[in-house]
């Protein structure tokens, strides 16, 4: 074993011990203006107004002048050490005449909102901004993801019951850390656990960490309806506009993108964590990629006929591409680190135990067309199309393997009209063809793969639909 690979190992065995760390966002501070309808903290001439109907818990982290307090009837204030209220004695100039201050609803913020997380390797890239990008299932905290409330803050959290269990490895509260569920389950029942998670249903806390260094699922798959609900609930539903083509949809995303889609097969040698690492500190780090987000996981790949049959799925490795250029350059370099990160594993994919890639693209300047999107019409219609035309082609083969019985029929026919003894046809016999309209052969619109045969690996660059061979057509038999 050489050196590349002793190493190789070693950070297997340190990236399998790894979590990734998500902070909720949000917080219901005093001093957070964006807490404030009026998007500014109450001053010494205001009257500041909470929702007397709303429940809410406060962090206060210094001393306010207010000439009004409205409190809610049930909620608390965490007061920081000098930390309080009092009536103003004086008048600010900056002030004004003052006026009403409202306190924003708390209760808007949903455990399942993907923007409202952020993802990091460590709690040291969490504080210095070094976030990970992801998809959307996965932005929202998974079952092995150390799950962090700032401490110094207060929050509102609404966790509403869901059609499966939501499980996390840890979660941390006003700095206190909780790695099993009874400690957890207590917590929720003081009054300041009620007023920060609302509700009957919370996450089940398990301590458990991934052992699989090829990595682990989310387990987020059975709630990806549930997330976009509430990603889209102030869009109808609808995702925005794109102004590539044919849009990529990643597994686990709500939308469209534009950019570039990896998707890996990998050997047992495989470590996520290590492969994410390469991926971030010999491309992203590069200053042409500034632009570009990466989000590397591991998910179940659906198998299925024409999107139609489902067959069940593959585990594969996925690798989501954006960057953010805009109109006829959207995508383009997200599409080069594509181009980079193949080259790449064409080069040293088998020490990183990748066995096969392939790619889809979407840029605003040129797209791998994908499937379009069909009604439930249209795909019936195909359905039924390509079921008819099997038939037919199934009939046609039967005629045509009963060919020379049919002649001899044929010519038995005719000597018992004639009286003439038979004689044995000797003109040649047109067997013909017919064009398969679902089957091209054509190359160019084959995909465009490129094989390595040496090594093992295959890295293919899809750029065309989708072809197969008619089960019911050898051209090679020989009648």
């Amino acid at each position: 074993m050489d050196t590349v690979q002793i190493l190789l190992s070693l950070l297997s065995l340190i990236a399998a011990s790894e979590a990734l760390y998500k902070r909720w966002i949000p917080n219901t501070n005093y001093e957070n203006a964006s807490n404030w309808i009026e998007r500014r903290v109450p001053c010494a001439q205001d009257k500041a107004v909470f929702p007397r109907d709303k429940r809410v818990s406060i962090f206060v982290q210094s001393s306010h002048p207010l000439t009004d307090l409205y409190l809610p009837l049930d909620g608390e204030f965490i007061l920081s050490h000098g930390a309080g209220f009092l009536a103003a004695s004086w008048e600010d100039p900056e002030c004004g005449q003052g006026k009403f201050t409202n306190f924003e609803d708390a209760d808007r913020h949903e455990w399942l909102d993907p923007t409202l997380w952020r993802s990091a390797l460590s709690t040291d890239d969490l504080d210095t901004g070094r976030f990970l990008f992801a998809v959307d299932s996965e932005s929202v905290p998974c079952r092995y993801d150390d799950v962090i409330f700032s401490p110094d803050t207060s929050f509102r959290v609404h966790f509403k019951e869901m059609g499966s269990d939501v499980q996390l490895r840890s979660i941390s509260v006003l700095g206190k850390k909780f790695t099993n569920n009874d400690d957890f389950s207590q917590y929720l029942q003081s009054p300041t656990g009620k007023l920060q998670f609302p509700g009957s249903a919370h996450p089940q806390i398990t301590n458990l960490r991934c052992q699989d260094s090829t990595g682990c699922l989310c387990g987020n798959d059975g709630m990806l309806q549930e997330i976009c609900s509430v990603l889209l609930r102030d869009t109808d539903n609808k995702c925005p506009e794109v102004t590539c083509a044919n849009p990529l949809r990643p597994i686990g995303h709500c939308c469209g993108i534009c950019g570039a889609l990896i998707s890996l097969d990998y050997a047992s040698a495989f470590s996520l964590e290590t492969y994410r690492s390469r991926l971030l500190h010999t491309f992203l780090s590069l200053e042409k990629y500034s632009s570009v987000k990466l989000a590397i996981s591991k998910v179940a790949h659906p198998l299925s006929i024409l999107n139609v049959i489902r067959l069940g799925e593959e585990v594969k490795i996925q690798i989501v591409l954006i960057d953010g250029k805009e109109g006829a350059l959207i995508g383009s370099d997200a599409l080069q680190l594509g181009y980079d990160i193949l080259a790449d594993i064409d080069t040293h994919g088998t020490s990183f135990g990748i066995i096969k890639a392939e790619m889809q693209f979407a840029t605003g300047g040129v797209s791998s067309p994908q499937t379009a999107l069909m009604s439930p019409g249209a795909i019936s219609g195909i359905v039924i199309g390509v079921i008819l035309g099997l038939s037919v082609m199934g009939v046609t083969y039967f005629l045509y393997r009963m060919d020379s019985c049919s002649h001899r029929y044929l010519e038995f026919l005719q000597f018992w009209s004639d009286g003439a003894t038979m004689v044995e046809d000797t003109a040649p016999v047109d067997i013909g063809g017919f064009d398969n309209p679902i089957f091209e052969p054509s190359p160019e619109n084959n995909q465009a793969a490129d094989t390595d045969g040496e090594n093992g690996k295959d890295v293919v660059l899809q750029r065309s639909g989708f072809q197969f061979i008619n089960p019911v057509f050898d051209s090679s038999f020989d009648v």
